[in-house]
């Protein structure tokens, strides 16, 4: 939406300093105005058949894919963004707009009629997405997609660092055949962010609220959605960990770590930050992730794989944390050095707690062993963190994997494969400090429908036959 200030604000390029982007900075009314906007289009997008809303979905994957091209150079100036981390999201968003088609077979299927009446689920009404510049183009897509198939009309708030990335989308989903109003964007400079923030999350209109990004922010936004009684799906921060049994396959997981570590220069809340690896073969992992690493390489121009830190301040911000494990006894295998405007990937040994690396979520291109002398200590050191989106297990004894995994507090894990893995279809979503609410699959119907019971009554006033008192009490107990 145009917003009505007529005021401008400017997303720089990261390196040069030159203005990439130059976007609508909304204020309160602006996004009041939104809110109404997408109030008055759910009356009609409420009632389109599931059937029908999916298909323009469908639609509009086609049309990204098709467009992709154009997103790629948005994103590399934006984000410095890889083409290959850019097309990647791409892929994954385009499957998640295809697959909302099993959210409407799912909505059908959830209607019943019994004896009691008729229990169905029925779109909350708009929903508020808030996206982050990380995995832009998949991120921002998943903000919105569940949200329309189950009937909603949807307020997009872009990331300050990346304005036209999330219009991107935002103009490739409406160019589907979406009516005005069913899908509204709106950005706003950084300083202005809480008082959109809070005018959207206030708006009597909006009825939910999913929120992708950092523990910190997550926590402000939770809290202005319960002043407000608006429930909150929430996606936050991660401390990705593997752990390497003595009978895992080393070579493959040190693959899966250099992938899970490096890839997108570790900027992914499912990101591998903390490698606990039994001290029987851990030599032999170190060396192997050593060798993984020393090709890999980031940075802002040329054929950098990796693409580029978001900002400088980031790359200042890992080197103090580097250099705060280094004092405590940890040892650099490789990387750490800066160049192409950002860090180069960076493993360490013998991280412990106590360390920054230990405890916060680094979320860059470094990769932290710990150490550990069997599986029930590296169980404990596993849960031993605030954190809780994704964990994965390698050995050559899947049943084991598996057991291990059910212990650890996460909600996605993984048996002998990377940290970074995403299933459109299946739900997502962590525990304690990483969140809660599940994006993906039929749970977002959960998360993204009310639950509504209809007694149908007969002429004379009576309900449905009721239970029996005996009935009652046993469901009470």
């Amino acid at each position: 939406m145009p917003a009505e200030a007529q005021a401008w604000y400017d997303r720089r390029r990261a390196v040069s300093e030159a203005v990439v982007t130059r976007a609508a900075s909304a204020r309160a009314a602006d996004a009041r105005n939104a809110a109404a906007a997408a109030a008055t289009a759910f009356v009609t997008w409420s009632e389109t058949p599931p059937a029908s809303r999916v298909a323009l979905l469908d639609r509009a994957a086609g049309i990204m894919t098709e467009r992709a091209g154009e997103i790629v150079a948005i994103a590399a100036d934006e984000l410095g963004a890889a083409a290959d981390w850019v097309q990647f999201n791409v892929r994954i968003a385009a499957r998640m707009l295809r697959q909302t088609a099993d959210l409407a077979a799912a909505l059908q299927a959830e209607e019943q009629v019994t004896d009691a009446g008729i229990l169905r689920r029925r779109p909350a009404g708009v929903i508020l997405g808030i996206a982050p510049w990380n995995a832009a183009v998949t991120l921002g897509t998943r903000a919105v997609a569940a949200p329309l198939a189950c009937g909603n009309t949807v307020v997009l708030k872009g990331s300050e660092l990346c304005p036209k990335t999330h219009e991107w989308i935002a103009d490739v989903i409406n160019s589907a055949g979406l009516p005005d109003g069913v899908l509204n964007y709106i950005t706003n400079a950084p300083d202005h962010a809480e008082e959109v923030v809070e005018a959207l999350v206030a708006h009597p209109a909006v009825r939910r609220v999913n929120f992708t990004g950092s523990t910190r922010v997550g926590r402000e936004i939770a809290v202005r959605a319960a002043r407000h009684l608006k429930p909150c799906l929430l996606e936050l921060s991660g401390k990705g960990t593997m752990i390497v049994l003595a009978d895992a396959d080393i070579d493959l997981a040190a693959t899966a770590a250099a992938h899970g570590s490096f890839f997108n220069q570790g900027q992914i809340c499912m990101s591998t930050e903390r490698v606990i690896v039994d001290e029987s073969v851990a030599d032999r992992f170190v060396a192997r992730l050593r060798a993984e690493t020393n090709d890999l390489r980031g940075g802002a121009a040329g054929p950098a794989p990796l693409g580029a830190l978001v900002s400088p301040s980031a790359a200042v911000r890992l080197r103090a944390m580097i250099d705060d494990a280094l004092a405590k006894g940890a040892e650099i295998v490789v990387g750490g050095d800066f160049s192409g405007g950002g860090l180069q990937p960076t493993v360490l040994d013998r991280i412990a707690p106590g360390m920054r690396l230990y405890d916060e979520e680094a979320f860059g291109p470094v990769c932290g062993i710990i150490r550990v002398g069997d599986r029930e200590e590296a169980l404990a050191i596993a849960n031993d963190t605030d954190f809780g989106l994704v964990a994965s297990v390698f050995s050559r004894d899947e049943t084991g994997a598996l057991d291990l995994l059910r212990q650890i507090e996460t909600g996605i894990g993984h048996v002998n494969g990377s940290t970074v893995f995403d299933d459109p279809g299946m739900p997502f979503g962590g525990v304690k400090a990483s969140g809660y609410g599940r994006f993906g699959g039929v749970e977002a119907l959960r998360e993204f429908t009310d639950c509504q019971w209809i007694a149908i009554h007969d002429s004379a006033g009576a309900a449905a036959p009721r239970p029996t008192p005996s009935t009652e009490r046993e469901e009470i107990q």
